[in-house]
């Protein structure tokens, strides 16, 4: 198994979730975070004095799928959050040892469904 995050634009979950739920995928954990990274912030206006925001917000996704699903599943998100802007995101895959499904006690791709 293996645990995808998405770290994308606010605007873009909508398309991104409806992707993967056309997809397929069952469930995910959505979080708002705030980060930088070839973006680095900018510069707003508030009351006529400037200030850096250094920290953009953003929205991660978690999903985490069976190994035969992760190709998909990543052109998904590729495909659903692409705005060909800096800042669209990063993907970043992790392995899953083991996933259990409390209720039902099922283990591994099982525990997934």
């Amino acid at each position: 198994m293996k645990k995808i995050e998405a770290i994308i634009r606010h605007f873009k979950l909508e398309d991104v979730k409806a992707a993967l739920t056309k997809e397929g995928i069952q469930g995910m954990t959505v979080t708002e975070v705030r980060g930088f990274g070839r973006q680095k912030g900018h510069t707003e206006i508030y009351r006529g004095a400037e200030y850096s925001v250094d920290l953009v917000p953003k929205v991660k996704i978690e999903v985490v799928v069976p190994d035969a699903d992760l190709d998909r599943v990543i052109d998904t998100i590729i495909q659903s959050a692409y705005t060909g802007q800096v800042g669209d995101g990063k993907i970043f895959v992790s392995e899953v040892a083991q996933a259990v499904r409390i209720r039902t006690r099922e283990t591994g791709d099982q525990a997934l469904k």
